[in-house]
């Protein structure tokens, strides 16, 4: 299991209760990066809603959609679905992937094509899942 940052930097009693706060005691270069990738998950999902959810930025349409969170060697965005992991396995196939999770040097972010399509991909998953008339 990976490290987070959020453990080594926030002190246990003041856990982040906003990405905001969360994003404000990342890392410099992992702050930027992961300003960028809420903001390309925002784009992609206007419906969503943000919040922390295990001491991480997770996003919520209809259910769990996708997080990310900065660790001491790299950041990670977790799509949170093995099936949508599969259906993009060719254009991940140049990073470090788990089940759910893309995991990626905060100097390298992930392209906003690629983010694009995969947090659609969970849109229309948990769509499905849930039924589009529930609310989100």
């Amino acid at each position: 299991m990976h490290k987070s940052i959020s453990k080594d930097i926030i002190d246990k009693s003041t856990k982040p209760d906003s990405v905001d706060a969360y994003l404000s005691n990342a890392p410099e270069e992992a702050r930027a990066t992961l300003i960028k990738l809420r903001k390309m998950i925002l784009a992609a999902a206007p419906n969503a809603t943000e919040g922390i959810s295990y001491q991480i930025p997770t996003f919520k349409y209809k259910g769990p959609l996708v997080a990310f969170a900065a660790f001491p060697a790299h950041c990670s965005f977790y799509v949170m679905s093995p099936a949508v992991m599969n259906m993009y396995k060719d254009e991940l196939k140049s990073y470090d992937t788990a089940k759910g999770t893309i995991r990626f040097p905060a100097n390298k972010p992930l392209p906003a094509a690629l983010v694009k399509k995969l947090v659609k991909a969970r849109i229309e998953e948990n769509e499905k899942a849930k039924g589009t008339q529930e609310s989100i």
